[in-house]
């Protein structure tokens, strides 16, 4: 959750990164003057590092529309970049059982910025669930794995107490309420969110932690509210602590 300074010299680099970062799933494709207004930069200057980006295929170009995209450069990387993953190799089989044995989807969450990225996911059994979301982030602050990650890792938890937005009605951004939360959630070793993220879904989470006792990343258990009731988050929790345990190096 600490960001390191960026070293001198690196300006241009820093630059095209935050370009690639404007892409999402609600904004997947922009022109020249929205990509220029929405990093701050002039036009000649977007344009040189959007060639720069497409000569590696990290951004295409619509020749019909003129739009740019993220490339099939990046979706490789980030392919190789799954596939290296060590956290997500040790996980795997846990999320497989985790995912048998209760039904629900289970997923390997790490911190990126202000969110929770999905670094892996099995879905459940149940016809209605959820699932598709490996690649997704959602506002740390809105997500169980991301209070779980908070409870325990406190480094940047000022910074994201100035940005609580609402996901829904019922997302908590009230810093003061958070707080509490937080020592709720240190206290029996498990994060729970009701309709915070999206309405009608509730998900359980701890963390994992590495040989140095440092936070790794999360692990969640999630669907629909109205199969999750309290009784039954609570022996999800209790579950996941226990798959938790069962990571720890050592264990």
């Amino acid at each position: 959750m600490i960001k390191t300074r960026p070293p001198q010299g690196a300006q241009a680099a820093l630059r095209a990164i935050r370009l690639l970062k404007l892409f999402t799933n609600e904004r997947p494709e922009m022109s020249l003057a929205e990509i220029s207004r929405a990093s701050g930069l002039n036009k000649t200057t977007t344009h040189r590092l959007l060639r720069a980006l497409q000569s590696e295929s990290l951004i295409d170009r619509n020749p019909a529309t003129t739009a740019y995209s993220l490339g099939a450069g990046l979706m490789a990387l980030g392919v190789q970049a799954l596939a290296s993953s060590d956290l997500r190799r040790r996980v795997r089989p846990v999320l497989r059982l985790l995912a048998r044995e209760t039904g629900e989807t289970a997923t390997l969450e790490v911190p990126f910025e202000d969110s929770m990225l999905i670094l892996d996911e099995v879905a459940g059994n149940h016809v209605v669930g959820s699932g598709g979301n490996i690649g997704t982030c959602w506002p740390i602050h809105a997500t169980s794995t991301g209070k779980a990650w908070l409870a325990f890792d406190e480094s940047g938890q000022e910074r994201l107490m100035d940005v609580l937005k609402p996901l829904t009605g019922t997302t908590l951004t009230d810093p003061a309420v958070l707080q509490l939360q937080l020592l709720e959630i240190r206290r029996r070793g498990y994060a729970v969110t009701i309709d915070e993220v999206k309405d009608g879904f509730t998900a359980v989470a701890t963390i994992i932690r590495g040989v140095l006792g440092d936070v790794q990343g999360a692990l969640s258990i999630g669907g629909p509210t109205q199969r999750l009731n309290a009784a039954r988050c609570a022996e999800l929790g209790v579950k996941l602590c226990r798959a938790a345990q069962r990571l720890s190096p050592e264990f």
